[in-house]
């Protein structure tokens, strides 16, 4: 189907607003859950593959893709650790200390962080000594932030759990949100069950990829079946608006190819008003026609070319005799290879610092992941760096590679060697 088309599926709604999903954003083909890493043993059986085609509300704009595995089954055993990346913890560290500060903060606070993931980022408020709650659904990674000290709930958050925690005197002064919105399905009772737990004085913080710079930049690989929907900072507004709270600030950040930390307050909360950058970042999206179908019409044609710069140099570097590595088995690579049909022919493996990765196999191109030393065993020509979000943080762990003349290759917008 021309990605310019409407779709002629007509069953699927939009999950914010219930209006028709017709318009095609991207179709990225068929790709397994991204962060269902194989055992040996399972490399011969059969392996689940789901379209990854994603769609954009005429309605609210908000872009999405259909919920076809729920929740339960991708985050009840989770594959993610927030803390083997240094440079997300030092970020972690810095939003405690902003936040401590801005809103003073103090051991009559309390905090909760939805989706707390191993407790990288409470962790540093314990140490203020400020009362912390995590919730975290996945039980192996909540585990793990349980014994640093920070006190988790493994549970789903919505309107229920607010309700109930609500219930049993527990309020937030602030409310933190890192890199979840995008993978609710619900969006409507998990921005409502926000609103329940949050005190008349309190502040939500969400972290959420920009739209606008996944399209500026090609960052197709960003999409995946864990994330169920893709914001512009007019969307989020329409949507929090909807439930009684005001986005107050924003923030652009350079985490994740280009996030926005977004604020929340509720509505009623005249203590806390708009700030100039909230509005100007609102006018921006505005005169780039995010609220206009036509500004989400050429991306689709965008992808395609990516995959075809990404393709030719692999192909010209396998004629030449180079041998190929991968740095990193994230979820956004598991797309890209996938998408493009990169398997062994052209990445001999892939090294990651997880412990829990190394000895498994990518989902779909089964390409097997090592502990990083194994690039220094085998000396690739070049490692081509998977979660290149973080890759000036790697290329100085790997700046070795240069010993024997290996080069770094970065996928995303478009190949680049370094």
């Amino acid at each position: 189907m021309d990605d310019k088309q409407p779709s002629t599926n007509k069953d699927h709604a939009c999950r914010f607003c219930g209006g028709p999903l017709r318009f095609s954003f991207v179709d990225l083909g068929m790709s397994p859950l991204c962060e269902s890493y194989l055992s040996f043993e399972q490399l011969n059986q059969v392996e689940p593959f789901y379209p990854l085609h994603v769609y954009v509300c005429e309605n609210c704009y908000l872009v999405q893709l259909e919920e076809y595995v729920n929740p339960e089954h991708i985050f009840t055993e989770y594959a993610y650790f927030s803390s083997y990346a240094v440079t997300w913890l030092q970020h972690a560290e810095r939003y405690t200390r902003l936040m401590t500060e801005r809103f003073n903060l103090n051991s009559d606070s309390f905090v909760v962080e939805v989706a707390s993931n191993d407790g990288y980022l409470l962790q540093y408020f314990v140490q203020k000594s400020i009362p912390v709650l995590g919730i975290e659904p996945a039980r192996n990674v909540a585990r793990v932030a349980v014994e640093k000290g920070v006190p988790t709930l493994t549970e789903f958050f919505g309107r229920k759990l607010a309700t109930q925690l609500r219930n049993d005197g527990k309020q937030a002064d602030l409310i933190a949100g890192n890199n979840v919105l995008a993978q609710v399905p619900d969006i409507n009772d998990f921005v409502s069950g926000m609103k329940i737990l949050l005190k008349p004085t309190g502040v939500i913080t969400i972290e959420v990829p920009h739209l606008m710079r996944l399209m500026q930049e090609n960052q197709f690989d960003t999409i995946y079946h864990e994330h169920f929907s893709y914001f512009s900072f007019s969307t989020a507004e329409r949507i929090f608006a909807s439930h009684g709270i005001t986005l107050f600030d924003v923030e652009e950040l350079p985490t994740h190819g280009g996030s926005l930390r977004i604020y929340g307050r509720h509505v009623d909360n005249q203590a806390l008003p708009v700030t100039d950058r909230a509005r100007e970042l609102h006018e921006r999206e505005l005169r780039a026609g995010f609220t206009q179908l036509e500004c989400y019409a050429a991306f689709g044609e965008q992808v395609k070319e990516t995959k075809r710069k990404l393709l030719h140099f692999l192909i010209g570097a396998k004629r030449e005799g180079k041998t190929i590595a991968g740095y990193g088995a994230p979820g956004k690579g598991n797309t890209l290879l996938n998408y493009c049909g990169i398997r062994t022919d052209f990445l001999d493996y892939t090294v990651d610092r997880n412990p829990y990765k190394q000895g498994k196999f990518l989902p779909g191109t089964h390409i097997p992941i090592y502990a990083p030393e194994k690039i220094l065993e085998t000396k690739p020509d070049y490692v081509l760096i998977l979660p290149w979000n973080f890759k000036d943080e790697i290329m100085s762990q790997m700046a070795h590679i240069r010993e024997w003349g290996g080069q770094f290759v970065v996928p995303i917008p478009e190949v680049k060697v370094y």
